[in-house]
C-alpha cells in the first residue's frame, strides 16, 4: 500500500494490516525511483482529498485495485483512468461534516467581529495609545447564502440560524430543505450578506464564485470559503477585495495550496487559515480509521463502507 495515515492511531492499523510505503517520506528528486521500486506490488493507495491520485501515477501501478481518500472530496482522484480497470474508490464522508461546519461559523464570525485586527490592535498597543478601531458587523438579521446544501452545508446553515441569520442557498438541483432556493448562484449572492461556499470541487464547479457572482455579493458583502480553492476565480476575488467591490473574504481553501498570492495575505480585510477544516485530533483520527476501514474491507472481499460512485460526465 503506498501512502500514510498521518495520526499514530491509523498508522499502526495501516502497518498492522499492509506493507506500507509512505511517499510522502521520500524526497520530491528521488519519488520517481522509489515509485518503479515498489509500483509492481502496490494493490492500495492511501490518499487526501486534495492530494488525490492522477492517471499518470495510476498507469504505474499495474496491479492497483482500490484508492482510498481520507476526505471527502474526490475532484483530485483521475476517475477516467481508474474506472475503465474497475479500480475502487472510496472517501470519508460525514466524519468531518461537524468540524469543518465549526470552522467555517468561526471564519465568519472572525471575519464579521474583525477578529483578527482586533487581535493585532491589541499587541500593538493600539488600545492602551486609544487609537481609534473601526466597528465590527452584527449577524443577527442578516442573511447566510450557502452555496451547496450538502451535508456541510446543512451543518453550516444550523449552526448560522442559532445566530438568528437567515438562510438561503443555492446548487444545481432543488434540495428537500426548509431553506428557500436563490434562483442563480448570481441571485443568491446579491441576496445575502454572507456567502458561504460548500460545494464539491470538480469541472462543475470550477471559478464559479466569479467576477459577476462578487459583485452581486457586494461591497458589504463577505465569502467564506471552506470548499475548494478552485470554487473561486482566485483573481477575480482579489481585485474584488482590492477596489472594495466585495466588502471581505474568510478562505480556508485556494487556489494552488499551500501557496497564497501576496496580494491576499497583504488585505486587512481577509481572514486566511491553511486549509484546516478537518483539522482536529478527533476528526482526523476517525477519518484515517475509515479510510483504512476501507481498505481492509476490499482486502476481506466484504463490502466497502463508503464507496464513490464513479462520476456520470
Amino acid at each position: 500500500m503506498l501512502g500514510s495515515g498521518w495520526v499514530p492511531e491509523v498508522d499502526e492499523v495501516l502497518e498492522r494490516g499492509f506493507v506500507c510505503h509512505r511517499m510522502a517520506a521520500v524526497a520530491p528528486a528521488e519519488r520517481a525511483a522509489f515509485i518503479d521500486r515498489i509500483a509492481p506490488n502496490v494493490r492500495g493507495v492511501f490518499t487526501t482529498g486534495v492530494t488525490g491520485i492522477d492517471g499518470a501515477l495510476a498507469s504505474q501501478l499495474p496491479h492497483l485495485e482500490i484508492v482510498a481518500v481520507h476526505g471527502v472530496g474526490v475532484d483530485a482522484v483521475a476517475f477516467d483512468a481508474l474506472a475503465p480497470r474497475g479500480i475502487h474508490v472510496t472517501n470519508t464522508p460525514d466524519v468531518l461534516t461537524e468540524d469543518v461546519a465549526d470552522l467555517a461559523v468561526a471564519l465568519l464570525l472572525a471575519s464579521s467581529r474583525r477578529l483578527p485586527q482586533l487581535d493585532r490592535h491589541v499587541r500593538a498597543g493600539s488600545w492602551e495609545a486609544k487609537k481609534p478601531l473601526q466597528p465590527a458587523r452584527s449577524l443577527r438579521g442578516k442573511v447566510a447564502g450557502i452555496v451547496g446544501l450538502g451535508r456541510i452545508g446543512r451543518a453550516v446553515a444550523t449552526r448560522l440560524e442559532s445566530f438568528g441569520m437567515a438562510i438561503r442557498y443555492f446548487q444545481r438541483s432543488t434540495a428537500d430543505s426548509p431553506y428557500p432556493r436563490s434562483a442563480s448562484l448570481p441571485d443568491l449572492a446579491r441576496e445575502s450578506d454572507y456567502l458561504i461556499v460548500c460545494a464539491p470541487g470538480g469541472a462543475a464547479t470550477r471559478a464559479m464564485i466569479d467576477a459577476g457572482v462578487l459583485d452581486a455579493l457586494g461591497p458589504e458583502g463577505t465569502l467564506v470559503n471552506i470548499a475548494r480553492g478552485s470554487l473561486v476565480d482566485e483573481a477575480a476575488l482579489i481585485a474584488a477585495l482590492q477596489e472594495g467591490r466585495l466588502g471581505a473574504a474568510a478562505l480556508d481553501v485556494f487556489a494552488d495550496e499551500p501557496r497564497v498570492p501576496v496580494a491576499l495575505r497583504e488585505l486587512d480585510n481577509v481572514v486566511l487559515t491553511p486549509h484546516v477544516g478537518s483539522f482536529t485530533v478527533e476528526t482526523r483520527t476517525a477519518m484515517g480509521m475509515l479510510a483504512a476501514s476501507n481498505l481492509e474491507a476490499h482486502f476481506a472481499g466484504k463490502p466497502l463502507p463508503t464507496p464513490v460512485p464513479v462520476p456520470v460526465s
